[in-house]
């Protein structure tokens, strides 16, 4: 399996710490949240591994990974930056975010996993969100499993909480004919899909009739998506009170 890590974002909503710094560079932990989460594919035996840059991009740098840039970082969204590794989209491929870690058993979850386009979900993702925003109400998504045991609905903004109770964690998982089926949908409309987010092409894909099966975790990944993530997850790693959410 190969990894494509889509890392070329600005992250404005951690302006206060990525001024001068893309937000993959981060330090969590005495290390970068980048190397972090090479460290642990490499530790589950994904070696093949190309990283998208975007903003700042020369100061990303970590030894062993191949590099792409999305030139048009500042305009694109994360679709647009997947597709700039398009000739590496084949095979076994596992699709990351720059500024989320997590722990090896998620990814010995995901390697076990048949499902030609499986999303990685938390089943127990309540524990984190009070610690996150003090509110498991705050920032939610719907995601939501049918009787087939596939995913029928993803990515909606607050949702009642009976369509709630997996929480989409960030990693996405497709077989050679994932892939196909993946690509398939964003040439349908590529304008419109390359200024979209991932969970916008997975509906799509839904939509298309493909099936999208969870892969459940619980626990063992964090998000830094804004100021107060990352400040709120440093109290806690200093604390020593972390490790029932992420084991670093």
């Amino acid at each position: 399996m190969k990894a494509i890590i889509l890392a070329a974002g600005r992250g404005t909503r951690l302006s206060k710490y990525t001024k001068d710094l893309p937000k993959c560079m981060l330090e969590f932990g005495g290390k970068t949240l980048i190397l972090r989460q090479v460290e642990t594919l490499r530790k589950a035996g994904i070696s093949d591994i190309t990283l998208i840059k975007g903003y700042l991009a020369e100061k990303i740098q970590i030894p062993g990974v191949k590099y792409l840039v999305n030139e048009r970082y500042a305009e694109t969204n994360m679709v647009g930056t997947l597709m700039c590794a398009k000739e590496e989209l084949g095979g076994d491929t596992l699709i990351c975010y720059g500024d989320i870690i997590y722990e090896e058993k998620v990814l010995r979850a995901v390697l076990a996993d048949k499902s030609d386009i499986g999303v990685v979900v938390d089943e127990d993702w309540r524990p984190y969100w009070e610690a996150r925003h003090g509110d498991s109400l705050i920032d939610t998504e719907s995601l939501v499993v049918g009787k087939g045991g596939n995913i029928i609905e993803l990515g909606k903004a607050d949702p009642p909480p009976e369509k709630a109770k997996l929480r989409y964690v960030g990693l996405i998982k497709l077989s050679r004919k994932g892939v196909e089926q993946l690509k398939r949908v964003y040439e349908g409309n590529p304008v419109l899909f390359d200024t979209s987010y991932m969970t916008d092409l997975l509906r799509a894909i839904i939509d298309a009739g493909f099936r999208v099966d969870p892969i459940v975790v619980r626990h063992g990944w964090l998000e830094f998506d804004t100021s107060e993530d990352y400040e709120k997850m440093t109290v806690l790693l200093e604390s020593n009170k972390l490790a029932p959410l992420f084991r670093i």
